[in-house]
């Protein structure tokens, strides 16, 4: 969560908050201040059964900008019960420095990583496996990563898994649709903080697919509603809980000359019109 850049008072208990000391809630348009005292924070774990405590993988992508239809693929992450992979990619195009200062890859330390065609296999061919054993596909804020990676596999005339039957769970709009929007910016840090889950290196491919997969988790096993529902229908929910979120943030963005969102743009997106969150 972003801190206060103003003095303000706390929304809950009034108590004055210096500017820097509180932290940052609501959503745009209606922001509010809390003080450390006053902070939003997750139910307790329950012992519930659910999806959540059979196998689950995790996919994440680092990447050269924030355009999931142009944008190139630098490192990934895959993680399932099975194995732990990462991997560097040399995009074949120069890198950013924006982008360098937020995952720390530049072309040295790129120089020699093996080229998209065979290095992005390896990541399709994975995501096929796990559509074969049924088993979800944690990506914080889906339709970027997953948009990037099928956008790289038409670039290089790549065999591409049958999204299809993909079985998705997004962190990003699972949060959204229990917190709807009320909790300020929900970054993977701050998802990741507010459900208690370590992540020590952040836009590190490895330590977000590792993080984002324990949010998930922690949020299955802190609403029940969550973590009992088959995947089949939290798919389903997803969609509609993105639906939502877009239209929310589009409602907003009208009036600030923003960029919109595609309400139907869940898990994959036909335009580049999702905003990077991760």
């Amino acid at each position: 969560m972003r801190s206060n850049r103003h003095d303000s008072s706390c929304a809950t208990c009034r108590t004055r908050v210096p500017a820097g000391t509180g932290l940052l809630i609501g959503r745009p348009g209606s922001w509010r201040v809390t003080c450390v005292g006053c902070r939003p924070t997750a139910p307790p774990p329950g012992d519930h059964a659910g999806w959540h405590l059979g196998p689950v993988a995790s996919l994440d992508l680092e990447t050269t900008g924030v355009d999931p239809l142009r944008d190139r693929v630098v490192s990934f992450a895959l993680l399932d019960d099975q194995v732990e992979r990462s991997g560097l990619v040399d995009p074949g195009v120069p890198i950013p420095e924006g982008a360098s200062a937020v995952h720390g890859l530049d072309a040295a330390a790129l120089r020699g990583a093996p080229a998209p065609r065979g290095a992005l296999t390896e990541v399709l061919d994975w995501v096929q496996q796990v559509v074969d054993r049924g088993v979800p596909l944690v990506v914080f804020n889906a339709p970027y990563d997953l948009t990037m990676l099928r956008a790289e596999a038409e670039r290089w005339g790549l065999v591409q898994p049958d999204w299809s039957r993909l079985l998705v769970i997004d962190p990003y709009v699972v949060d959204w649709g229990i917190v709807r929007g009320e909790l300020g910016p929900r970054r993977l840090t701050d998802v990741a903080a507010y459900y208690e889950v370590e992540l020590a290196n952040a836009h590190d491919a490895l330590a977000d697919a590792r993080a984002a997969l324990e949010v998930a988790r922690q949020i299955a096993a802190r609403h029940v509603g969550v973590g009992t529902a088959t995947v089949e229908d939290l798919v389903t929910d997803q969609r509609r809980w993105y639906a939502e979120r877009a239209d929310d943030w589009n409602r907003w963005a009208r009036t600030a000359g923003r960029e919109l969102d595609d309400p139907q743009g869940w898990p994959l997106i036909t335009a580049a019109t999702v905003r990077r969150s991760a």
